[in-house]
């Protein structure tokens, strides 16, 4: 599957999200701020700033936890969400942006209690802990399904949870998956294919790194997956 079978490649809305030497920063609204330190510049008029301690998965700057940003934001003003599932939720960071955003119910499941304690541990500093419950496990311990599914995982673990996805997935629901590469794509979204799902949003972000050989995409991608209507 190339590129030009996706369609368009939409890039992602500039100027929500700034690096500073001091930390990381999304604005998430125009009155909610996701950050790594406690008093981003220029913030301190918002009504709310999130403040995210940092987990050992994804990165806060990392080009898929943008992306996941992004498609979130445009998932939830398209169509109200009543439940959200977080997998792989490492430090909670979507979850945090979920809640923030008004889902009443999020879920986050991870495997590392690790990351399951500072998750909660950041719901709670930032008086989320209401609405984001956080479970230690993977996808078979959650047996209810969600309006929407987020997944920010690497490829191979995508992979292994197509059919698990699926099953957490409402019906009508929804599915925000990123952490893969665009020379990844192709036996991923046949997966989902085959099980009626189709790309409604598809985004990419560049991420140049000396260090990696010449063969490694530096094309990261993240998708909106919705189930198809006839």
């Amino acid at each position: 599957m190339t590129r030009r079978s996706f369609g368009a490649l939409p890039q992602a809305e500039p100027g929500l999200e700034e690096l500073q030497l001091s930390g990381w920063f999304y604005r998430l609204s125009p009155h909610v701020v996701l950050c790594t330190r406690r008093q981003p510049a220029g913030t301190e008029a918002l009504a709310q700033i999130i403040h995210v301690r940092r987990g050992e998965a994804f990165p806060p700057g990392h080009p898929t936890t943008r992306l996941c940003l992004d498609l979130l934001r445009e998932a939830l003003a398209a169509a109200s969400v009543h439940s959200l599932l977080d997998v792989g939720c490492g430090a909670g960071l979507l979850s945090l942006a979920a809640a923030a955003l008004g889902v009443p119910r999020v879920v986050g499941v991870d495997i590392s209690q690790a990351a399951v304690q500072i998750t909660r541990e950041n719901a709670r500093d930032n008086g989320l802990a209401g609405s984001l419950q956080v479970v230690r496990g993977s996808t078979e311990c959650v047996k209810s399904p969600f309006e929407l599914v987020m997944g920010n995982l690497p490829w191979e673990v995508q992979m292994d949870k197509v059919s698990e996805l699926n099953r957490l997935a409402a019906s009508g629901g929804r599915l925000i998956l990123s952490g893969f590469r665009d020379n990844q794509e192709n036996l991923l979204i046949q997966s989902y294919q085959r099980l009626g799902w189709c790309l409604r949003r598809r985004l990419i972000k560049e991420f140049w790194h000396p260090e990696l050989p010449a063969d490694i995409s530096f094309t990261w991608v993240a998708w909106w997956l919705e189930h198809k209507t006839f």
